[in-house]
């Protein structure tokens, strides 16, 4: 329809002529009310955000000396974080003369990284800032859980090779490529 046409019928009906898509070919528009248009968009808009999920940062604090029992409380709140879909940044203050031993905070992150790896990846490495110590972690994404065949399941001619080929194959993976890029701020 030519557009002059559409404005016309627009005005007889009291409605808009609103274009909806510009960017196509030929672009399109609606005869609408075009208050309401607004309206509906604000309130879509006004969903989507609502279902958006927001990431926090939460923080754990470590000090070089940290006992166990204190270690497993904050790794414990870290794998809860972590399961909730929240990053953790987990710091090592440093005062005084404790900062001529970094190695114990890096052990204390190296460690923490170790009981992590099930739920968590590293984002940021562990590095020095100032008089902190410090690595960010994700969490992982869940992979989609393969099925398993019922157990009652036998072939005729089974596969003898079969569990050495897969223990094989696991040990040539190459090593993931996030540990080959390290940044040279890195502890360890």
């Amino acid at each position: 329809m030519d557009t002059r046409d559409a404005i016309q019928e627009a005005r007889n009906r009291g409605l808009d002529l609103v274009e909806i898509a510009p960017n196509a070919q030929p672009p399109v528009a609606k005869i609408i009310d075009y208050g309401k248009f607004l309206y509906e968009q604000k309130k879509k808009a006004h969903e989507a955000k609502k279902k958006q999920v927001t990431v926090q940062v939460k923080e754990i604090k470590f000090r070089p000396g940290t006992d166990d029992h204190d270690y497993q409380y904050r790794m414990e709140h870290a794998r809860q974080w972590l399961g909730e879909g929240d990053k953790v940044r987990a710091a090592i203050a440093f005062r005084g003369r404790e900062m001529t031993h970094r190695e114990l905070g890096a052990k204390i992150l190296k460690k923490l990284t170790e009981d992590l790896t099930d739920l968590a990846e590293v984002e940021v490495y562990p590095k020095m800032e100032g008089y902190q110590m410090f690595t960010i972690f994700v969490p992982r994404k869940a992979a989609p859980e393969k099925k398993k065949k019922p157990a009652g399941h036998s072939t005729d001619q089974p596969n003898a090779a079969g569990p050495e080929k897969k223990r094989e194959a696991k040990a040539e993976k190459p090593a993931a490529p996030a540990a080959a890029a390290k940044d040279p701020d890195e502890i360890f």
